[in-house]
């Protein structure tokens, strides 16, 4: 039955209201990108600031610790060199002889050797008796703070002085003791200066601060001998023009910590570790204002190619949509004549494919009894081949008038016919999935006998096989014959596994917990594909060596018995096949490991 497509109304399509409401929506779209492109700037804004601000404020952190260390490191440098003086006994004998004429000489020296800003000799009355700097000599410092306080102290005397010239002065002094008494006082200045120098050409402003707050090294000469607070308020105030620029060069920025010089900056504090110092740097956001408009500008310059793109496709796409509608009747028409022949097509394949199901129901058939001769074949081999041995032992036996032990021979090829008959009605129940009458089985005797069936292919290679098994009988319901088919047939697999190992080795443990467990374990090569091992005609031995049969119908019996028939690799090497079978008894047994057999 032909199905003819709803086709859409031409004229609807060209209604101007929907026109309109399309041209509305494109709008309000596009408000929306642009409000979109303008939170993504904002955002971008503030996660840059907050990042370029807190690397700056990290640079400036390690910044004023490297200053630090320098002034701590002059400062105890310095703080040595009075002691050392104090105890020269030139400087001391000048003082008592009052013979000055080589002391200037010996103190220019030692201010060479520790690199101080001066060195100075006070007498007892506090003139300058030598001094690094000749026109100091004669200078009386009978109040300042270093003579009068290195008078009354046996140690050394830090003190920092404002100088007349400005700036501060910062001296280590000690009094020079000859028998019991004053004779004078040795001064050593550190040489603090250099680092304002040193700082000004690297941060925008840093100042030091002593205990009481008053600045005492900075790099902003107006800042000496005033207080933060002070200092910070002593800037020109901006025109309005320059309030004008500056808020618009601090729009990106976090609000200041301190304005210096009409400019918003950062601040900076650290602790020195003498006297309550502090250190404070005003680095300017000059760098993280740079550094987001340049990635502002990147973010500007691709939101406006995207809008570029944007627009460039709306355009087409009205353009297209137009020659779109010029087509859509002849494109209807041809897809409606398409539906008609489709429908036609699938109604053929749909009677192709009854067809095929009963084709594919025979193969399935065909198939299943391809299975079962496989099954049947592979099952067979085994009791032939045992027979073929024993025939051929019978067969030099008699020839060795041995007849006695021939009949011993011809009796196991009947247990054999025997086991073959049983094994066809085993392959029976095995197509139709049951229907044995399973009893009770101890699977130490199963195992014995299944290493007996297995005794001429054992003689005929050196195969080390350990077997550990409980004192006590270990009880499953199952059929013997069909279990000893399984073991029969994992033994096989492990003799197989270990042609190519210089040593090989078989192990069997039977364990009994819950459940009756029988591990068969070799040292071969392993198992290479798990997840198709129990899978029917699937097998790695070479092509009339195996049918891949064996690990499929041994799963089934395994099944049947209720039980679970699982492999894996070992850790050491080879591998490992488990069967665990359901006790006889739901009472647990108590098990004690038998010693070791060995045969060889």
């Amino acid at each position: 039955m032909a199905v003819t497509p709803r086709v859409p109304d031409q004229n609807q399509s060209n209604d101007p209201a929907a026109q309109r409401g399309g041209r509305v929506v494109t709008r309000i779209v596009g408000v929306l990108i642009v409000a979109l492109c303008v939170g993504a700037m904002w955002a971008t804004n503030l996660w840059l600031t907050d990042r370029f601000s807190e690397t700056t404020r990290v640079r400036t952190e390690l910044r004023l610790a490297l200053y630090t260390g320098n002034i701590i490191s002059e400062l105890q440098r310095t703080s040595v060199v009075p002691l050392l003086l104090a105890r020269d006994p030139g400087l001391t004998n000048a003082l008592e002889s009052l013979d000055y004429s080589k002391t200037s000489a010996t103190l220019i020296s030692a201010k060479q050797d520790v690199a101080a800003a001066s060195i100075r000799l006070l007498d007892a009355s506090g003139r300058t008796v030598a001094s690094t700097n000749r026109h100091l000599i004669g200078t009386s410092y009978s109040t300042a703070p270093f003579f009068v306080e290195g008078l009354r102290s046996r140690e050394t005397i830090f003190t920092a002085t404002a100088r007349e010239t400005g700036g501060t002065e910062f001296n280590y002094s000690r009094a020079l003791v000859a028998d019991g008494r004053v004779v004078g006082v040795i001064v050593v200045e550190a040489e603090l200066s250099k680092f304002e120098r040193a700082w000004a050409g690297i941060s925008d402003a840093v100042a030091v601060t002593d205990s009481e707050g008053r600045i005492i090294l900075t790099t902003e000469p107006k800042w000496r001998g005033l207080t933060m607070s002070e200092a910070l308020a002593r800037r020109d105030a901006p025109t309005a023009i320059q309030r004008a620029l500056q808020a618009t060069a601090d729009w990106a920025n976090e609000a200041p910590d301190a304005y210096l010089r009409g400019q918003a900056v950062m601040r900076t504090e650290t602790r020195i570790p003498f006297r309550g110092w502090r250190m404070t740097a005003f680095t300017s956001y000059e760098s993280v204002r740079e550094r987001v408009n340049a990635v502002l500008a990147l973010e500007i310059m691709g939101f406006a190619i995207f809008l570029a793109l944007a627009f460039y496709w709306l355009s087409r796409r009205a353009r297209v949509q137009s020659a779109r509608y010029r087509r859509e009747s002849a494109e209807l028409r041809a897809l409606n004549a398409r539906l008609s022949r489709e429908i036609a097509e699938r109604e053929r394949v749909q009677k192709d494919l009854a067809v095929a199901e009963q084709t594919l129901a025979q193969s399935s058939k065909l198939a299943a009894l391809g299975e079962m001769s496989a099954a049947v074949s592979h099952e067979l081999n085994q009791p032939l081949a045992a027979m073929k041995t024993y025939l051929a032992g019978a067969r030099l036996l008699l020839q060795r008038n041995r007849s006695e032990e021939a009949l011993s021979s011809f009796q196991r090829i009947d247990d054999l016919i025997d086991r073959m008959g049983a094994i066809t009605r085993q392959l029976k129940s095995y197509a139709r999935k049951g229907g044995e009458a399973f009893e009770p089985v101890d699977l130490r005797a199963a195992i014995s006998s299944a290493l007996a069936m297995m005794e001429p292919q054992l003689k005929a290679r050196t195969v080390r096989i350990t077997r550990t098994m409980t004192r006590e009988p270990v009880m499953v319901l199952a059929d013997r014959i069909r279990l000893e088919q399984v073991i029969i047939n994992l033994l096989r697999n492990a003799l197989d596994a270990t042609k190519t190992v210089a040593d090989p080795q078989i192990e069997l443990i039977l364990a009994a917990g819950e459940t009756a467990v029988l591990s068969v374990r070799d040292n071969g090569p392993g198992l290479s594909d798990l997840e198709k091992l129990f899978e029917p005609f699937w097998t790695t031995k070479k092509p009339g060596e195996g049918t891949g049969l064996g690990l499929a119908i041994s799963s089934s019996i395994v099944s049947d018995f209720g039980g679970r028939l699982t492999a894996h690799n070992a850790e050491g090497g080879g591998a490992v096949f488990e069967m665990q079978l359901p006790l006889l008894s739901e009472a647990k047994l108590k098990t004690a490991p038998d010693g070791a057999e060995a045969a060889e």
